[in-house]
């Protein structure tokens, strides 16, 4: 990598940094994405607060309910997302003998470490707010595979996945026989996806990234506008272990003439994007130059903010989710969006700003500082690696303000656990550890020495059941009279939070 720009370090007399200098020389954290959880349907002995009617459950249907576990059970018998061969080969085929179905609508296409699917809902709030029909893809899910197809604002109903599978299934066997390994469970997926899409048809596809980039599955997209929110490590066996590698990665989704939308960066990382841009001619949004956060303040249920967009400043939006991150994923999505219009290179205004604001009020984010229940409040929030961690650390101290805060911590055996374990030592009063209901899981003996290490001895319990920890930590939260004040999070992996969704009154 040595061709590639290096970090500006300023020593001696030398000028003061440019503006460009200036806003990629600090990276702003993002929430993680969700991920199913393949629990049992416990029931938590603690009344649960309603569940938010933006999650599926099973099919009430038996016939329908069968039919989806078999298309599940088929599904699984592929490559599982975290087995790779980088490439889109397999997948490329698949699109030609689709009939190149992601060839028929535009795209939003959207990379980066943390925040990803938190964004990509925001755009698709906003584009079905003015009157486009959208279709979206993201990974992984909370409770229900078909939430990764969403058509219209909401997940395809299980009868519709199952008739899109059966659909794409021939082509995909035709390409199994063609190659040297089969078509993995995500590249499956993806060409479910962008084949619905071409039937629905929708006007635009807002399409998350699985990994990385460059051989990501849906990189067989053109998309018109590439968004990149904020790179940070994670997936250092795969992607690479700096922030200038894993940018090498995720620049790939660029193509010639997009407009690239900018999160804030780390110097390195942002080099290699900007470089990549240059190389295929698009147009580059920066966070902090071209668009950005102009204010924010606490709101009931959310936050008040003021953005600036390419096109100029949007006021009184309200944002129904907690976080300074959220604040700064508002701020990409809407430029975003601005981008796809032709705002800020072809036309010089800003979007209608009574839609956008009913766009963002409008907006959910499962799993990410939700609140489940309430006396004591539980919050789920999918912090999986470090940069997500802090980031939740610091929204729920400014969000909640409790006096006395619990953590219950279940996090996978491939992340950086020492890590997320530091960056909410500082605002749990205590921490329960536990485990989560995949093979993925990191052993509770080792969680557990990791834990005493980082927090005490005599902060630290641990309860191998996610319903005990759960309700541990409930107890440790009531302590002391602290009972209007306390509160507990559920966090360390996308699984933990979808296992816990379950526990505190989702259906399986």
């Amino acid at each position: 990598m040595s061709d590639e720009p290096q970090p500006h370090e300023p020593e001696g007399d030398e000028p003061e940094p440019s503006p460009f200098e200036e806003i990629v020389g600090e990276a702003t954290d993002r929430d993680p994405d969700l991920a199913v959880i393949e629990a049992g349907s416990r029931t938590l002995r603690a009344q649960a607060g309603p569940q938010p009617d933006v999650v599926p459950t099973r099919p009430e249907d038996p016939e329908v309910d069968a039919a989806l576990r078999a298309v599940e059970d088929e599904l699984a018998t592929r490559w599982g997302e975290t087995k790779l061969e980088p490439s889109v080969k397999r997948i490329s085929a698949l699109m030609d003998v689709l009939g190149e179905p992601q060839r028929t609508y535009p795209s939003i296409h959207i990379t980066g470490t943390n925040g990803k699917t938190t964004t990509a809902r925001m755009i698709e709030a906003l584009l079905g707010a003015f009157d486009l029909r959208v279709g979206r893809y993201s990974s992984p899910h909370v409770q229900s595979i078909t939430e990764r197809l969403s058509i219209d604002g909401a997940p395809v109903p299980a009868e519709k996945f199952v008739e899109i599978y059966e659909d794409v299934k021939p082509y995909v066997e035709m390409v199994d026989g063609q190659q040297e390994y089969r078509l993995s469970f995500f590249e499956v997926l993806t060409g479910m996806a962008y084949a619905s899409f071409a039937d629905a048809p929708v006007d635009i596809a807002v399409v998350e990234v699985g990994m990385g980039g460059s051989w990501d599955a849906t990189n067989v997209i053109d998309g018109n506008v590439a968004v990149i929110t904020p790179i940070s490590l994670d997936h250092t066996d795969r992607l690479g272990d700096t922030p200038e590698q894993i940018a090498v990665e995720k620049s790939g989704i660029i193509k010639p003439d997009a407009t690239v939308v900018l999160a804030q960066q780390p110097v390195e990382a942002a080099s290699v994007v900007l470089k990549k841009a240059v190389e295929v001619d698009a147009t580059v949004a920066r966070e902090g130059m071209e668009f950005g956060v102009v204010s924010r303040e606490l709101a009931v249920g959310g936050q008040q903010l003021t953005l600036r967009g390419l096109g100029g400043e949007y006021d009184n939006i309200f944002l129904p989710i907690h976080g300074a991150h959220m604040a700064h994923n508002a701020a990409v999505a809407l430029a975003a969006v601005e981008a796809f219009f032709g705002i800020g290179q072809q036309q010089a205004r800003t979007l209608d700003i009574d839609v956008v604001r009913e766009a963002f009020a409008s907006v959910t984010s499962p799993g990410r500082l939700e609140v489940v229940r309430t006396s004591p409040t539980v919050v789920l929030d999918a912090a999986h690696n470090p940069a997500g961690a802090r980031a939740t650390a610091e929204a729920v101290s400014e969000a909640f303000g409790f006096s006395r805060l619990v953590g219950v911590v279940a996090p996978s055996k491939d992340k950086d656990v020492r890590g997320l374990l530091e960056a909410f030592e500082p605002v749990f009063a205590e921490v329960v550890v536990s485990r989560h209901q995949t093979h993925r899981a990191m052993d509770v003996d080792e969680l557990a020495a990791l834990a005493v290490e980082v927090f005490g001895e005599d902060r630290v319990q641990v309860e191998p059941l996610l319903d005990s920890a759960i309700e541990e930590a409930i107890t440790l939260a009531e302590e002391e009279g602290e009972y209007a004040g306390a509160g507990v999070l559920v966090t360390g992996s996308v699984f933990t939070v979808g296992e816990a969704r379950l526990l505190l009154g989702g259906k399986r």
